[in-house]
């Protein structure tokens, strides 16, 4: 591993470990993530890629080693508007009654505070960030009423309100028909490519990361590989990747 340059970094993780019980489900991680990076996290089931998202939005605490949001150890962190998380679509109830611009301004609670009514900077920015997915047209509508593909925007919207510097995803595409995941995929390549932002995905969709991300990491209980997508396609780890998918369909077919 190259040696680490936390002036420049966004997220910073030096020899990290982290553990359930006894048996490791990261061991000594270390990486970095830069603005303007999109980072595709690959790996197979149980490898530690949702426990890696968990260590840096706070959702779990190392064992050991150190994890840096901008330079400022993650235990003094405390400016996390500048954080945006999309999580699974599985994990979020939508029979809930709202609308869907109602949805997005809960997005601003980390700039106004969660108990101030919103101000008319809170709704442009609002607007502001409907604009961005192309969803400003269905500001009205009830959130449930939305297409898989559409409600996915919306919850990216959300992120956007808050004015992030860097957006986490895990797995937003799972149970989604193929032609709304390659819309959605080239949505967000278009979002780090246009407004500059930085990306970090999780996900199971090896060809959309190795084409679109910039970076692509590859964690089975360690990072076995962090760097160019291209580059990850020639080596070792991806048939052994590769391998473990066949290994599960062919399990799932008998």
């Amino acid at each position: 591993m190259h040696p680490l340059n936390p002036s420049h970094a966004i997220v910073q993780f030096d020899r990290v470990c982290f553990s359930y019980t006894t048996e490791g489900v990261i061991k000594d991680v270390s990486l970095e993530i830069h603005k303007g990076d999109y980072v595709g996290i690959v790996g197979p089931n149980g490898g530690g890629k949702t426990t890696l998202l968990k260590l840096i939005l706070r959702l779990l605490q190392p064992n050991s080693g150190i994890v840096k949001l901008f330079g400022i150890d993650i235990k003094n962190f405390k400016d996390w508007s500048k954080i945006g998380y999309v999580p699974q679509k599985t994990y979020i109830e939508m029979n809930f009654p709202i609308t869907v611009e109602e949805f997005v301004s809960m997005g601003r609670y980390g700039k106004r505070g969660l108990f101030l009514f919103p101000t008319k900077e809170d709704a442009e920015k609002t607007r502001t960030a409907l604009k961005q997915v192309d969803m400003l047209k269905y500001k009205d509508r009830q959130i449930n009423d939305l297409s898989g593909g559409q409600q996915q925007r919306v919850f990216i919207a959300r992120a956007l309100a808050s004015e992030p510097e860097i957006i986490f995803l895990d797995e937003p595409m799972v149970g989604v028909d193929i032609k709304t995941q390659k819309q959605f995929y080239s949505f967000l390549q278009k979002l780090n490519k246009d407004l500059k932002l930085t990306l970090v995905l999780v996900t199971h969709e090896l060809d959309v990361v190795t084409h679109e991300a910039t970076k692509l990491g590859y964690i089975n209980r360690t990072l076995e590989y962090y760097g160019d997508p291209k580059g990850f396609l020639k080596g070792k780890y991806f048939y052994e990747l590769i391998g473990k998918k066949e290994v599960l369909a062919n399990a799932g077919a008998s």
